[in-house]
Formats: C-alpha cells, structure tokens, sequence
C-alpha cells in the first residue's frame, strides 16, 4: 500500500480493491530487491480470450532499472499462457513514459476514457495489443 500511495495518491487504490482482485482469482506478481523489500508489482484479469492489465507500479527508488518491462512481460506471458488473444490496458493519457513502453510490446492506442483517473480528471487512453 506505500508504493500504492506515493505512485497514485488520491487515485490509489484501496486494500479493499486489491484483496477483490485476489479473492477474484485475478493473477498478481511481485517485484523484490535483493534485500528482500517489496520493488513493485502487477496484475492482469484474465476472461476468455481477452486480458487485462490491472496495474503495474514500480516503487519510485526502483524505477528505471527494467522492473516494469519485466512485470510487463511477465503478464503478457501469463496472458499468453491462459489463451488471450487481446490485452487491454488503461494509461494515464499524460504517462507518456508508460505509453512508450506498451508501445514497444505491441499495445496500440484504441480509445480514450475522458476523465477516468479521479478526482484528478485525468483521462485514460485504452491500449490494446491483438495477439495473432
């Protein structure tokens, strides 16, 4: 719940979604330092043919260090593994960043959710990557 918090203040998600999440059977993973602590981690719903990218946050003092790609893969394999086709995702439309890197596996913009992110406003830009 820290990196929760510093990541997306307001926006954070409570322990209550994420214990939902487990409890729904939905795939979760954790990133660890090499003394053990909590690095980041990641999440993916899997219905069908289709997946979803939950979340994937990388403690701040750990970013850039490749973390989030492997997070990332990570759950594309997952996906993969469970026959979705389609992976979906929602990205702060200003997190050029986090944009860049789906773009680099695949994900294509498709949409836009105005106003997605509160109480910031912030809108969601909806990426997809189509499997073969």
């Amino acid at each position: 719940m820290p990196i929760e918090a510093d990541l997306f203040g307001a926006e954070r998600w409570t322990p209550g979604m994420f214990w939902s999440e487990l409890a729904g059977g939905h795939h979760y993973i954790a990133a660890l330092d090499a003394d053990g602590s909590l690095a980041g981690y990641a999440g993916l719903a899997v219905a069908d043919d289709e997946a979803w990218v939950q979340n994937i946050a990388v403690r701040r003092d750990a970013q850039r260090r490749g973390i989030g790609r492997q997070l990332l893969l990570a759950l594309l394999a997952e996906a993969e593994r469970r026959g979705a086709r389609n992976v979906l995702l929602e990205v702060a439309a200003d997190n050029a960043p986090a944009q860049r890197l789906y773009a680099t596996y695949g994900f294509e913009p498709i949409g836009i959710r105005r106003g997605y992110y509160q109480p910031s406003n912030t809108d969601a830009l909806i990426m997809r990557r189509q499997g073969e």
